[in-house]
């Protein structure tokens, strides 16, 4: 299933300039991350190979290693500042930690071009970054080889209603696409299938973060690398006159004097089929909250 085309070195450019400042807006990347957490303790599952795939600044990396213990997690990032910031992070964490003797290692690469070897990982765990891929179905395939027998997939990502406000605002007087598309929940549900899983379970959360400025809510998406990398944008969305233009649209929806950022999160999870079983599935999605 082929997306919209990002822009990949538009991309790894604003997720290198924001690790310096990432953490302190990406307030619901935190909470999305506790949430996945809370949803893999309900899955019987003992990993001893774990991929933080798209590990941004590394923070599930302690709570990965102190849940399994693996013998070898394994970050990967393309984005190579942030690569370091989880390098950091999670160093300091394991030399607390030594005598668990988890082995880790930092990959800067594409989530599209996986560099490990067939049947190596038990465990490929995503926190909101396969919205920066540009062919899902080639990131499925990928994770499906490198998955071993019965191995578990666990993301999270952003569903179609994400932003809306912003899409709507920009619309009003703009015809270029300034904010990213997102797949649909039922759409990635397919594709794992599609791609060789087994049991795919999704569910979806939408979340309204609140502001009281739209310079505030530019600045979040500022600093957590979450600018437009369509290619094909329009340039100058940052000028003054494009900016006032947005401002005064947006301010449609304020109410109780905040204005709102709509968050679509799909959560989900799926097992590497296996091959000496049925591999008939059917996805399971829930409705939203």
């Amino acid at each position: 299933m082929t997306q919209h085309h990002i822009d990949k070195k538009r991309v790894q450019a604003s997720f290198n300039k924001a690790s310096a400042l990432y953490e302190d807006s990406a307030v619901l990347q935190q909470h999305v991350l506790e949430e996945m957490f809370l949803r893999l303790k309900l899955l019987k599952n003992n990993p001893d190979n774990i991929l933080d795939l798209g590990c941004g600044p590394g923070n599930a990396g302690p709570d990965l290693k102190d849940t399994y213990k693996p013998h070898d997690l394994i970050y990967l990032d393309f984005a190579y500042d942030m690569l370091k910031k989880a390098e950091e992070k999670n160093r300091d964490h394991f030399l607390k930690a030594f005598s668990r003797k988890t082995a880790q290692q930092f990959i800067c690469a594409d989530m599209e071009s996986i560099p490990l070897v067939e049947n190596s990982i038990d465990m490929v765990w995503s926190n909101l970054s396969l919205q920066w891929c540009n062919d899902l179905d080639r990131v499925f395939v990928q994770i499906e080889k490198i998955l071993t027998s019965n191995g578990l997939f666990i993301f999270s990502t952003f569903g179609p209603s994400t932003l809306h406000e912003l899409r709507a605002s920009l619309a009003s007087f703009s015809q270029h696409s300034h904010v990213n598309q997102f797949i649909d929940m039922h759409d990635i549900g397919d594709a794992l299938i599609r791609c060789g899983f087994s049991d795919p379970v999704l569910d979806v959360d939408v979340y309204t973060l609140t502001y009281s400025t739209f310079k505030d809510i530019m600045y979040d998406l500022k600093h957590i690398g979450a600018r437009n990398a369509l290619q094909g944008r329009a340039k100058g969305m940052t000028g003054k006159g494009f900016l006032y233009q947005l401002e005064k649209f947006y301010e449609v929806y304020r109410t109780n004097k905040k204005l709102p950022a709509t968050y679509e999160v799909v959560y989900g999870h799926a097992w590497k089929a296996n091959k000496l079983l049925d591999e008939s599935s059917i996805v399971k999605f829930y409705p939203k909250k």
